[in-house]
């Protein structure tokens, strides 16, 4: 007779087959959990690339310099400045949305290469909304209207006066074409209710030699340019273009004391390639808010003429947003073109 082995038996190795996949799988997953907050508490294990898309030495490389340094001490890791400067901040833009999206090469950005740059070029080779990750805003720049000393012309009003009594007439110098203090004279022009007849200049220090010289009326632009006449008394400030009056001028009214709602700032701000991950954006980004607001750093930008902004990647986001609107709008009722 022939015995037969019940089949539980044999199923037995099966099914511990079975629970060992299982709980294998378990694990991997579990590891598969805690994978991504680990690669981003191990970042930054490698030197970070921070482009600026503007040239050594100007407003925008002093200061991503001095953030750069901040940077370096908290990430335990060296800072790597690269300048590429270039028409409209486009071949430093360029390299930023080109490279890898790991967090090791970032941006910083000023103002009018998110704002203007997209309206005034064709091809400007980036798109604000699909290839940059907003991780943190650094300042605002607020900029100064000056004239002369000798100028009969004491306040904004005055300012105002002048020009509706001269329409086109009254010359006011731009210290680079398109750029955001020329459209800000422009802006203040549209707000007086009256034109002006602008004068192109190469760059700050021609337009204010030649507001030294009487050449022109009036000029605006960012309070480092500036200050330095008006504190030895060969300039005379009429307004700062803040909303509100600043610290460390607070003698100096806001344009909007006189001209109700006007604003124009200037303002640096850090980006990454689209896709960065989250935990690394983050981590950027609370380091630079924590470095903007050390007293040591906060007196050094002011004497440059920034005022730390920080906050979130959503709230730059928002307000770069609103930003692109209002020079979008400038653009326009300039009549102005891509090329």
């Amino acid at each position: 007779m022939k015995t037969f082995k019940p089949t539980h038996i044999s199923g037995q190795p099966r099914r511990r087959s079975c629970l060992l996949a299982a709980a294998f799988a378990a694990l991997i997953g579990l590891a598969g959990v805690t994978a991504a907050p680990a690669m981003a508490q191990s970042w930054p294990s490698k030197p970070v690339r921070l482009i600026v898309p503007f040239p050594a030495g100007a407003a925008p490389d002093v200061i991503a310099r001095l953030l750069g340094e901040r940077l370096s001490v908290a990430w335990g890791q060296a800072v790597f400045v690269e300048n590429r400067p270039g028409a409209g901040g486009i071949p430093g833009m360029a390299a930023l949305v080109r490279s890898p999206a790991d967090g090791y090469t970032l941006g910083f950005v000023p103002a009018s290469v998110l704002t203007l740059t997209p309206e005034l070029y064709k091809n400007p080779q980036f798109n604000v909304d699909t290839d940059l990750q907003p991780v943190a805003a650094v300042g605002t720049s607020p900029m100064m209207v000056v004239v002369n000393q000798s100028s009969e012309i004491k306040t904004m009003a005055d300012l105002m006066k002048a020009v509706k009594a001269q329409p086109g007439k009254l010359n006011f110098a731009a210290s680079q074409t398109n750029s955001v203090p020329h459209l800000t004279g422009e802006m203040l022009s549209r707000a007086m209710g009256a034109p002006i007849f602008t004068v192109p200049y190469s760059g700050s220090a021609t337009a204010t030699t030649a507001l030294l010289a009487n050449e022109v009326i009036f000029t605006v632009d960012g309070l480092p340019a500036l200050t330095q006449f008006v504190k030895s008394g060969k300039f005379r400030a009429l307004a700062v273009t803040s909303r509100d009056r600043l610290p460390g001028f607070e003698t100096v009214p806001a344009a909007a004391e006189t001209l109700k709602g006007f604003e124009s700032i200037g303002w640096f701000s850090v980006y990454a390639p689209a896709g960065t991950p989250t935990g690394v954006v983050d981590q950027v980004n609370r380091d630079i808010n924590k470095a903007i607001q050390a007293p040591d750093l906060v007196a050094r930008l002011a004497e440059l003429g920034v005022y730390p902004k920080p906050g979130t990647p959503k709230a730059l986001a928002d307000f770069v947003q609103e930003q692109r609107a209002t020079w979008k709008k400038v653009v326009s009722d300039q009549g102005l073109q891509a090329q």
